[in-house]
């Protein structure tokens, strides 16, 4: 079973010689917008595989010479596929770690004595209690101590480096705003080991690692930047989309301590490594047109046009042979043989793109329409992560659908429990108190006793404790309510409203357990009794928690499933791809665009608004201070102006999505 399909969506279909060139040549031209040495792999697990040599290698070699291999090791998210795969070699034993020495690139500080949220503590769990790596050989800095003894600690553990010869590799991640370790914007190419405040938005991110809404400490105590470019090798990975920005900064940008990362530019042995979708703004995969010569299809001359319209400030219809030829664009001129004729082309690719029926409108000429007139109307499932991402990501298009009488299924994929804050809970469990005396006398036992317990429970908790099932089920139960609200306002029967409740899902923590096949069997058997003709899935992989990236996979794996056994209904079925609160399509991208009037986009915050719990109390709504209904609105208006720009029709706001094909 194919449990990562997400991982290889990859919008525009990337010619290999883009990202694998055959010959040291082709690589120089293609990447030479890049300042550090770049390695691009089809999927996450590949380009692990290939970290994974190199250390092997390095660790043999060194244990050849009768000498330690020295690792300078950090515990972020993007290393986890790494050090399974380490783990992997070992088990096969293609490997020792005997001959290794592990240095912890940063500790969390201040800590308790024996937390369980320290690093170090996450990098036993994930790597080193897995390998027969001696422990007198494991070093960390130590985020128990006094504050005054800080920096005497960081000198001692500079200096234990030296005394084992340096490191030999670093392997580290990379956070969303560019830190290295816990290095941050503002730290300088010569710093050193040191305390150092951790940045909100790198908090956030470390939330992930820590498991539980535990709050990450405020500071930690990291190697600087000099103590990484000191190691003879480098490696650096990043995976999905979401990292996409910040590795285009840090690898074609300049130099700069807003980056931390863009100092690796300056090592002489230092290796990018990364998966497809986060090599997605790379030059040579976004615009390839400015290094390369290209084979030109439509979607890569769409993205070509747009860019061009961004850069000149015209529209499409107004771009002219003189743009072509100063933006590097003359092999189009070539091709079409005119700007104008390659205007007309994109212009009406665009147009196309455009619907007010995105479930197909009946008795109409579909030749160059999104979606298929036939069958009218449509089975449509609507496939939720949580229980407010139908209304957040395509509240409009839901609208339309169901006024224009299609037959369509919303199925909310997770509880939600855990984006619920405790106060809701308190609220509702005061107005069923509330119930119990005054309309059943208070004779209702189990009712006062749960009321009871869950105060105390409430009263008593500390930071990072995990609910009790019974106060996670409860938030679960005030989720599904505003759930059916929003659907009664869209007008979306209740029997069509569908709580998958994933297992994967249920840790009670913010990491989340493993989605397996468990969670799409529960997907299966809704696709089988509901036989869609048309699905909508979250597309949000971009999501920082990574619950959509799961549920889209859990949906994928059963369509797949469903394929490999010639399922009737799915050779009539199309798939669209949404985006949420974090992200939107390119325009290159998009596929069908539904556009909404401004009472429509009212409609909209209407049903969004039903979903009280996730307004301003919502324990998840990260560094961006807008709510959600914010966020869609801004998002669903920024496209419209986006197709403004270009010279199309003028809307109040759109919803875009991305065909999905599968595999």
């Amino acid at each position: 079973m194919k449990l990562n399909l997400s991982s290889q969506i990859v919008l525009n279909k990337v010619p290999e010689e883009f990202y694998a060139p055959k010959t040291a040549i082709d690589r120089s031209e293609i990447t030479r917008q890049e300042k550090i040495p770049t390695d691009i792999f089809p999927k996450m697990e590949d380009g692990a595989k290939s970290i994974a040599d190199a250390i092997v290698a390095e660790i043999k070699a060194k244990e050849q010479l009768g000498k330690y291999c020295v690792l300078g090791l950090g515990t972020g998210q993007s290393l986890t596929p790494v050090y399974n795969e380490l783990i992997n070699r070992y088990e096969k034993k293609e490997v020792s770690f005997k001959n290794v020495v592990v240095f912890n690139a940063y500790e969390y500080f201040p800590l308790k004595a024996g937390s369980q949220h320290s690093s170090i503590y996450q990098l036993k769990d994930r790597f080193l209690n897995h390998v027969d790596i001696p422990a007198q050989n494991i070093y960390s800095l130590d985020g128990t101590i006094a504050q005054e003894d800080v920096q005497k600690q960081c000198r001692l553990y500079e200096q234990r480096i030296q005394t084992f010869g340096g490191f030999d590799v670093v392997l580290l991640g990379i956070g969303r705003i560019g830190n290295i370790a816990t290095n941050e914007p503002g730290s300088t190419l010569t710093s050193a080991a040191r305390l150092i405040l951790i940045d909100a938005t790198s908090r956030e991110e470390m939330t992930m690692s820590f498991g539980s809404q535990e709050p990450v400490p405020p500071c930690s105590i990291t190697l600087g930047i000099a103590d990484i470019l000191a190691s003879r090798k480098i490696y650096l990975s990043a995976w999905g989309e979401e990292k996409a920005d910040i590795i285009q900064q840090a690898v074609e940008g300049g130099i700069t301590d807003a980056i931390p990362a863009s100092f690796l530019q300056t090592h002489n042995d230092v290796h990018v490594v990364i998966d497809l979708p986060a090599a997605g703004k790379l030059t040579r995969i976004i615009h390839p047109w400015l290094v390369t010569s290209c084979k030109w299809t439509d979607k890569l001359t769409r993205a070509a046009l747009v860019w061009l319209c961004g850069i000149t400030k015209k529209p499409i219809l107004k771009l002219t042979n003189k743009d072509y030829n100063e933006s590097g664009l003359s092999e189009l001129l070539a091709l079409y043989g005119s700007a104008y004729n390659a205007n007309i082309k994109i212009f009406n690719d665009l147009q196309h793109t455009i619907t007010g029926w995105p479930g197909g409108k009946p008795n109409a000429d579909d030749t160059y329409r999104p979606e298929r007139a036939k069958p009218f109307p449509k089975r449509i499932i609507v496939f939720s992560p949580h229980p407010d991402d139908d209304v957040i990501s395509m509240g409009g298009t839901i609208q339309r659908l169901v006024k224009q009488g299609h037959d369509l299924h919303v199925a909310y994929e997770t509880s939600g429990n855990i984006a619920v804050g405790d106060e809701e809970v308190t609220r509702f469990m005061h107005f069923i108190n509330g119930f119990n005396q005054i309309f059943m006398d208070d004779k209702d036992e189990i009712i006062k006793k749960m009321y009871k317990d869950i105060k105390k429970f409430l009263a008593d908790k500390k930071e990072g404790d995990i609910d009790t099932l019974d106060v996670r089920t409860i938030k679960g139960l005030i989720r599904r309510g505003e759930a059916r609200t929003a659907c009664t306002y869209n007008k979306i029967p209740l029997d069509h409203v569908h709580f998958l409740d994933l297992p994967f899902y249920e840790s009670g923590k913010i990491e989340k357990l493993p989605m397996t096949e468990k969670d799409v069997a529960i997907v299966r058997a809704l696709l089988k009794e509901i036989k869609p003709h048309e699905i909508f899935v979250a597309g949000d992989l971009a999501d920082p928690h990574g619950t959509h990236r799961k549920c889209t996979d859990a949906v994928m794996a059963a369509i797949d499933l469903e394929k490999e056994e010639g399922a009737e209904w799915l050779k009539n079925c199309k798939i669209w791809m949404y985006r949420g609160a974090w992200a939107e399509w390119e325009i290159e991208n998009i596929e069908m665009c539904v556009p909404m009037s401004p009472e429509e986009l009212r409609a909209k915050r209407n049903a969004i608004l039903k979903h009280s719990s996730q307004m301003e109390s919502a324990p998840f709504l990260g560094n961006d201070e807008r709510l959600f209904w914010q966020r869609a609105e801004d998002r669903n208006r920024g496209t419209a102006k986006l197709y403004d720009d270009l010279g199309l029709a003028s809307y109040e706001a759109m919803e875009a999505f991305v065909e999905y094909k599968p595999l």
